[in-house]
């Protein structure tokens, strides 16, 4: 924890003034880049003949490549076990985990190293509340993060995990844990049994959940069983991205994003930053040195709020997990994705969006690309385009300009599911 820790906010940085902020950030890129670039071997090969000092700005940030999962995995095979994405030796890890993929990812030996204090903070938990730990602590990060989090806080924590449902009642009538750390839906589990069998699990006031959805009638449902649970949003490789927050009693719209992370929201398939308020594929640049991803594109969508949060806090806000950004789809025996659509999109500068739309209407799939574009003459050409791209025949249809939703997809199945 840095800096002065007012009673409502984990620390300073989260009332900055936006100009401050986004000046600080663009101070520490240029350091990031640098540092990947002489202690990371991927880095050195992927930024090559790009000049640190130069990437100092969002504009050139957004010059530079994505890193994807695939990517990673892809890499670590060929250069195990971090395939050169890291800038330490295992003599200075804390932690080695294994998520899907695999990729296997670190955690430094500094205290909250995925930065996950700060949304325990936002859930109203601090020093001292006991911790139930219901993230799992078998090979993937997500038990280890919070507990991290935990322990930076003055936490202690019941280090749960997942499953054994009986064993963790009783031990949460035992101890009589603050909070609650884990997924909604585990809660909810752990809720209705204590209901079934009498066990009292009353002491539980606050949650942080994660890693899946949280609709708005299970949060009514914990709240009306007197445990206030706000959410957050992070992935194994990147750690905290956002987190919820509240201002006189209420759950705030949207999410807070981390002030240890530059966040961009993209074109899934091209790249390309999206305007205000547009859905956008998550792109995270970290600035960890110990683990510098440099635009690494989560495969999740969300879009950015315009307006100040009425929680005091001034950094950007995203609504949210919106979906996934990969829309792949298996048509006559080919996958089409989006980054073909992109590649369409970006070789006619009068088409502003396009989406590919797959249908049955009979017996065969039939695929067609609308496109807003303000030179329809061009859809022959398109077609043509589009069929070299994707190895298949495909229908253009013109449409103007806001006629397709801003909801990120590029591909759309339409097809019934047998």
């Amino acid at each position: 924890m840095t800096g002065p820790v007012p009673t409502f906010f984990y620390d300073a940085y989260e009332t900055r003034n936006p100009e401050e902020r986004e000046a600080a950030l663009m101070a520490g890129l240029p350091r990031v880049i640098a540092a990947a670039k002489e202690a990371a071997p991927a880095y050195r090969e992927r930024l090559a003949g790009v000049d640190p000092a130069r990437v100092n700005s969002r504009r050139a940030l957004a010059e530079l490549p994505l890193t994807r999962k695939s990517e990673l995995i892809a890499q670590q095979r060929r250069d195990p076990p971090f395939g050169g994405f890291t800038t330490i030796g295992l003599g200075e890890v804390r932690r080695v985990f294994a998520s899907p993929g695999p990729i296997y990812e670190i955690e430094a030996r500094r205290p909250d190293f995925f930065r996950m204090a700060r949304a325990l903070w936002a859930a109203g938990i601090r020093a001292g509340d006991l911790i139930h730990n219901c993230f799992s602590y078998h090979l993937t990060p997500a038990g280890a993060m919070f507990e991290s989090a935990a322990f930076a806080l003055g936490c202690p924590v019941i280090p749960a995990g997942t499953g054994q449902t009986e064993l963790q009642l009783k031990t949460m009538a035992d101890l009589r844990p603050v909070a609650y750390v884990g997924t909604p839906s585990f809660l909810k589990i752990l809720l209705d049994r204590a209901a079934e069998t009498g066990t009292d699990i009353g002491s539980v006031k606050k949650a942080l959940v994660g890693a899946e959805a949280f609709p708005v009638v299970l949060r009514n449902e914990f709240r009306a069983k007197g445990i206030n649970a706000l959410q957050c949003y992070g992935t194994a490789d990147v750690g905290l991205v956002s987190y919820e927050t509240m201002a006189d009693g209420a759950v705030c719209e949207g999410m807070m994003v981390d002030e240890g992370v530059i966040l961009e929201l993209v074109e899934p398939g091209s790249g390309t930053p999206v305007g205000p308020g547009e859905v956008g594929e998550v792109v995270i640049t970290t600035l960890t040195p110990e683990y510098p991803l440099v635009r690494f594109a989560t495969g999740d969508l969300s879009a950015l709020l315009t307006e100040p949060s009425p929680c005091g806090r001034t950094n950007q806000r995203i609504k949210g997990w919106l979906g996934r950004a990969d829309q792949s789809a298996k048509v006559r025996g080919m996958f089409v994705h989006p980054l073909q659509v992109g590649e369409i999109v970006r070789r006619y500068p009068a088409v502003r969006r396009a989406r590919l739309v797959i249908e049955r209407p009979a017996s065969a799939d039939v695929m067609t690309l609308v496109v807003e574009t303000a030179a329809p003459d061009e859809a022959d050409a398109i077609a043509e385009t589009a069929r070299a791209v994707t190895k298949l025949r495909t229908a253009v249809s013109c449409v103007g300009p806001g006629s397709l939703p801003e909801d990120g997809r590029l591909v759309e199945d339409r097809r019934p599911i047998d």
